[in-house]
This record gives structure tokens, C-alpha cells and sequence, in this order.
């Protein structure tokens, strides 16, 4: 779970990020505390708590005095935007530079992600 050479802080806050995109962590409820955190991963709770704060600024969560840190309304989405804008950066960019290269124009190469993923039962 936890991966060596990355700043474990970041580790948590993209576990965090994960749970909130696929909805086991819902918006307006409750996210882990920093000593849950920090026993769950067996860190510091500076660290956990780093991790909190870089959601926080982010504008994920939000504290709520006395309470505990809160999924923010509208994180599940934003985080969504902001994959999939990444995800058009690392792999459609890509893709469609090699497509040009070999001579494919998009609507080729939509026919092709269409087929493949009919083949391996994904929604196309």
C-alpha cells in the first residue's frame, strides 16, 4: 500500500483522493481523523495530518471545528475533472500523435478503441 521514494504524506492524501472518487468515501461525511490515519498507515500524525491538509487546500475537505475534517460538496466531481484531464494528458495526447504519425485520423482511431473495448466487455 504504502510505495517506497514517494513522500508518504502525498501516499495518504492520494488514498484519501481514491476513496472519495470511487465513493466509499462520500461527499459531507466524515474523513478518517489524523491518529486513524496514522495507525492505519503506521506513520507519524504530522505526517496523516499533512496529508489532510494538502486535501484541505485543495478545497476536498474541510474542518469543521471540534468535529473532525469533512468530504467538501462537489470533491467527487472536481477530482474526476482533474483525472480526467491527466488522463488526456498521459494517454490520449500520446495516442493520437502516433495515430497521426501511422496515418490514423480520429475517427479511425475511435472506431479501433470502440472495437477493443467490445472485445474485452467495456462500455464503448
Amino acid at each position: 500500500m504504502i510505495e517506497e521514494g514517494r513522500a508518504l504524506f502525498l501516499q495518504i492524501a492520494e488514498n484519501i483522493e481514491n476513496t472519495i472518487v470511487d465513493g466509499s468515501l462520500a461527499e459531507e461525511s466524515r474523513a478518517p481523523s489524523t491518529n486513524e490515519l496514522a495507525a492505519f498507515y503506521r506513520v507519524n500524525p504530522a505526517t496523516a495530518a499533512k496529508g489532510l491538509t494538502v486535501l484541505a487546500d485543495k478545497g476536498l475537505l474541510t474542518k469543521k471545528r471540534g468535529i473532525g475534517m469533512f468530504v467538501t460538496a462537489g470533491a467527487r466531481e472536481k477530482l474526476r475533472a482533474e483525472r480526467r484531464a491527466v488522463f488526456a494528458e498521459r494517454y490520449v495526447e500520446p495516442l493520437m500523435v502516433e495515430a497521426a504519425t501511422i496515418g490514423l485520423n480520429a475517427g479511425e482511431v475511435i472506431a479501433m478503441v470502440k472495437d477493443r473495448a467490445t472485445s474485452v466487455g467495456a462500455q464503448a
